[in-house]
């Protein structure tokens, strides 16, 4: 006898409805409805009947009509550079601490440092209606969100500045930090020191920069361009421009890695040196305690926790002009920044 053919019911897309809920418990539809949003004038055996369907069921509420009631997604966007960096990690726990104690859920992307993905990912965001925004800028330009602003999309820039738009901010302070970390190899003897930075756009690699060189003016000290080297912290290219810094007849005697991308490929240079070469690196890294690495030293969860806690007020109502914090950076000495000169 022939097999008969069997039509598996389809997986995908045919989610319960209240409807289903409905006969499946034998209420009407309102019954359901306020079960399901917790309202009152339901008995208890009537609601017992109701939650045994719809967890028999799966069935879970559409927020869709929710939504255009009340115009609140309860959903806050969060636009990072790199997921993979571990700066990032601790920031967006923190806002996504944040965010769960307002009740919102944190989506969040990365622009993988390019202008144009940034500004796509960040209006398919606004397209979801995400009440508000975090974003690491990748670009210099930020009009594009002007009508988002003006809509109503609170939006708050963290670890750099929005481009030719006033909004909300909130950095750690590149160049204080990096001037303390500069000035701490030159109190060890120091005075050719090199400083290996990320690309020039970047507003963080320029503070840390502008830091680098106030320290040295501050002492005294002639920079030769030779000892800078801005561009992509792509390993080989910091090999190179470390290995080019310590060679020659008068190569420098320390480094400063202006990210912690530069400080891991700068360990790994000079592992394989015999002299010593003293380093202070922007940002701390896995194992740095372990490796004695001294760094300058963000705290990533303060800066997500505060920028998050400043969008959440926006959305509660506050109104004020827009505003910049800055939070300190902390030095933290570990031997390599200790070393003296050879």
């Amino acid at each position: 006898m022939a097999e008969t053919a069997r039509h598996p019911e389809p997986r995908y897309g045919n989610r319960p409805t209240m409807k289903d809920v409905a006969a499946r418990a034998g209420v009407g539809l309102k019954t359901v409805s306020r079960v399901v949003n917790s309202e009152p004038g339901v008995t208890p055996d009537t609601e017992r009947r109701v939650q045994e369907a719809i967890d028999a069921l799966g069935f879970r509420r559409n927020d869709s009509a929710r939504v255009l009631r009340k115009g609140r997604t309860a959903s806050i966007g969060l636009v990072l550079e790199d997921l993979a960096d571990p700066f990032y990690g601790p920031l967006s726990r923190a806002v996504e601490e944040v965010a769960r104690a307002h009740g919102a859920l944190l989506i969040n992307g990365s622009s993988a440092e390019d202008p144009e993905r940034e500004q796509e990912l960040v209006l398919a965001l606004c397209a979801r209606r995400v009440d508000g925004l975090i974003v690491i800028p990748a670009g210099d330009d930020h009009r594009y969100l002007e009508p988002e602003i003006k809509a109503g999309i609170a939006t708050v820039f963290v670890d750099r500045p929005a481009g030719r738009i006033e909004a909300d901010m909130v950095l750690s302070d590149s160049f204080g930090g990096a001037r303390e970390g500069v000035a701490h190899l030159i109190a060890h003897g120091h005075r050719r020191i090199g400083f290996i930075g990320d690309q020039p756009r970047i507003h963080t690699a320029t503070e840390r920069l502008r830091g680098y060189h106030t320290a040295m003016t501050d002492a005294g000290i002639t920079v030769e361009d030779s000892w800078v080297s801005l561009g992509s912290t792509e390993p080989e290219r910091v090999r190179v421009a470390a290995e080019t810094m310590l060679s020659g007849s008068e190569p420098v005697t320390a480094l400063f890695a202006g990210n912690n991308r530069v400080t891991v490929t700068a360990v790994r240079v000079l592992a394989g040196r015999e002299r010593p070469v003293a380093l202070v690196g922007f940002d701390d890294i896995e194992l740095a305690d372990l490796l004695g690495i001294t760094v300058i030293s963000q705290d990533a969860a303060a800066v997500g926790r505060t920028a998050a806690e400043h969008l959440f007020r926006r959305l509660d109502g506050a109104d004020h002009t827009p505003a910049r914090v800055e939070l300190p950076t902390k030095l933290i000495p570990r031997g390599s920044g200790e070393l003296r000169p050879a």
